[in-house]
């Protein structure tokens, strides 16, 4: 993964996002009121925060460059915080995104042709 494309940064950033907020949902949160264990939870969360405001950028940056519909960034939005939505999201995305890139034709050059 090259990381060059905004739709690159969004997979990674949408695989970070669910694995962190998986991991705090079902980790973090059992050990701190079960174990009285906070650390996972304190950590991840934070983490999970943070990157998460990242997420929103990179969702933005996607929706600008392939002009979503405020409907479709609402829903990349929302999931970064429900567990396991953001990697239906991420896979359904990209399909999206790819189709679209598919069905653009490639340009032209003018002057090769006069």
């Amino acid at each position: 993964m090259s990381l060059k494309s905004p739709l690159d940064r969004y997979r990674l950033l949408a695989y970070i996002v669910g694995v962190g907020l998986v991991t705090l949902v079902f980790v973090g949160v059992p050990l701190k009121y079960w174990a009285h264990s906070p650390g996972v939870a304190k950590y991840v969360g934070t983490a999970h925060g943070f990157l998460y405001i990242v997420y929103l950028l990179t969702c933005l940056e996607l929706g600008i460059r392939y002009r979503f519909g405020p409907l479709r960034l609402l829903a990349l939005a929302s999931a970064g915080f429900v567990p396991f939505v953001s990697f239906i999201a991420e896979r359904k995305t990209t399909a999206y995104v790819r189709s679209r890139d598919a069905a653009v034709p490639e340009p032209t050059d003018v002057r090769a042709t006069t």
